[in-house]
C-alpha cells in the first residue's frame, strides 16, 4: 500500500502507461511552435513523427519552465489529500523549474504548516530522469514513504548512468545548452556528438563518432563499461527522437553485449526534443556512482560549493 504520493513531470520522457497511476501527478512542461504554446503531454494528442516532421521542414520550437500558477495548482491539490508527496523535478543543470517548485512549496506550507511536501532535484533530464522515476513508482508501490523516498532519490540519481547520441549541435547551441564553440567544433569536425550528464545535471560531451552507426556502437559499449552488475534481471532505458532504425540498431548492440537485457523504449518528448532535435538515439540504465568520475580538482570545487550554501 503506497504511503505517499507523487508528482513527475512530463520531462521523463516515459510512456504514458508507465505514468498513468493512481496517487502519480503529471505535470506538462509548455513548449512553443510556430507560435502556437502547447503542453507536453508524452505525445497523447500529436505523434513523435509529426513533431519532428516539422523540425525538419524548418520549425524551430522553444521551451520555457513551469509555471508558477502551474506549480500552485499542483501543490495545493497535493496538500489538500493529507497524502505526504514527493515531487521528482527534472534537474536544475537544465531548467530554472526546480528553483521555482522551490519558491511555490514555500509558500503553500506556509498556508499549511501541517502538510508534507518535498521537492527533490533528479539532476538528470529525459530517460535518465525516466529511470529515476520508474523506479520510485516502484520504491513507493512497495510502501516506501515520503521522507524515505526522499533520501532515495537525493543519492540514487548518482548511480543512473546515460549517454545520447544527437543529429548535431545546432538545437542545443540555439537553446543555450552548450557553448557555440562546442556546436561549432562538432560541425567543423563532421561527427554526431556524444553527450551525457554530469553530477550537477548539466550536459558534458563524452565523446564523438565518426557517422551514426558508430556512435550507436559506441553508446552499446558506454553500457557494457559502466552497467551495474548486481546479478539483478538487467533493464535499459533506451529513447529515440523519430530514428527507429537507430533505436534497433541500438537494441541489437546491447542484446550482443547481454542477450538477457530487457528493454523499456521511450520516444524523446517535445520539450527534450525541441533541445535535440530529431535524430537523437539514447540509452540510460543503473551503473556505477558517476561522482567517482570525477576529477580531483571538480570533487573540491563540488565540495566548497556545499559549504558555501
Amino acid at each position: 500500500m503506497p504511503q505517499c504520493n507523487l508528482i513527475i513531470d512530463s520531462c521523463c520522457d516515459l510512456p504514458p502507461s508507465l505514468v498513468d497511476q493512481d496517487g502519480v501527478t503529471l505535470l506538462r512542461f509548455p513548449y512553443i511552435i510556430n507560435g502556437t504554446v502547447h503542453e507536453d503531454d508524452l505525445f497523447r494528442t500529436a505523434s513523435a513523427h509529426e513533431f519532428y516532421e516539422s523540425m525538419r521542414a524548418g520549425a524551430e520550437p522553444s521551451t520555457s519552465q513551469l509555471s508558477i500558477p502551474v506549480l500552485t495548482q499542483a501543490f495545493e491539490a497535493a496538500v489538500v489529500t493529507g497524502v505526504p508527496t514527493v515531487y521528482l523535478s527534472f534537474t536544475s543543470g537544465l531548467s530554472g523549474s526546480f528553483d521555482a517548485a522551490l519558491l511555490v512549496r514555500d509558500q503553500v506550507l506556509a498556508d499549511h504548516p501541517e502538510a508534507e511536501l518535498h521537492v527533490v532535484d533528479t539532476m538528470l533530464p529525459s530517460i535518465a530522469e525516466g529511470v529515476l522515476v520508474y523506479e520510485a513508482l516502484r520504491q513507493r508501490e512497495k510502501g516506501m514513504t515520503a521522507r524515505e523516498l526522499v533520501a532515495w532519490a537525493e543519492e540514487a540519481h548518482y548511480f543512473v548512468n546515460e549517454q545520447f547520441m544527437v543529429d548535431d549541435l545546432k538545437a542545443l547551441q540555439r537553446g543555450g545548452r552548450i557553448p557555440g564553440s562546442v556546436a561549432v567544433a562538432g560541425a567543423a569536425l563532421d561527427v554526431k556528438p556524444l553527450l551525457s550528464v554530469d553530477v550537477e545535471g548539466r550536459l558534458t560531451m563524452s565523446g564523438m563518432a565518426r557517422g551514426r552507426k558508430k556512435g550507436v556502437k559506441q553508446l552499446a559499449e558506454f553500457y557494457a563499461k559502466h552497467r551495474a552488475g548486481n546479478g539483478l534481471q538487467p533493464y535499459a532505458f533506451i529513447g529515440h527522437s523519430d530514428c527507429p532504425k537507430d533505436l534497433e540498431r541500438l537494441k541489437d548492440a546491447l542484446l550482443k553485449v547481454d542477450s538477457n537485457l530487457v528493454f523499456v523504449e521511450c520516444n524523446i518528448g517535445p520539450v527534450i526534443g525541441s533541445h535535440v532535435g530529431p535524430g537523437m538515439v539514447a540509452v540510460s540504465f543503473w551503473g556505477g556512482d558517476k561522482r567517482e568520475n570525477m576529477s580531483v580538482a571538480d570533487r573540491i570545487a563540488r565540495k566548497v560549493k556545499k559549504g558555501a550554501e
